[in-house]
């Protein structure tokens, strides 16, 4: 019950339904502690390309396109979860 009423006093602030992963490490006085990580990239590119979900057909069918500036902007977003030293390395991933 703790980790609810923290986990949603954080995350009030952010839009509603927005898949928000989280670390969590308990201890053996039954103790917790959790991070809250930034939402996955397939989230943000549906939301940039205003689509609801996926393509039927992966590979043969185009869903939505992005504009180069939009993956700027999402991976200016995931940079603190991503293993990289810079914001062009970030859009390659």
């Amino acid at each position: 019950m703790d980790f609810c009423k923290q986990f949603n006093a954080q995350t009030q602030s952010m839009e509603k339904g927005m898949p928000i992963p989280v670390v969590i490490t308990t201890y053996a006085d039954r103790s917790f502690t959790f991070e809250l990580r930034t939402p996955p990239v397939s989230h943000f590119l549906k939301k940039a390309a205003k689509l609801e979900s996926g393509s039927k057909a992966p590979g043969r069918d185009v869903a939505g396109s992005v504009t180069k500036a939009q993956v700027r902007e999402i991976a200016e977003q995931k940079m603190k979860d991503l293993n990289c030293d810079s914001i062009e390395s970030a859009m390659r991933m």
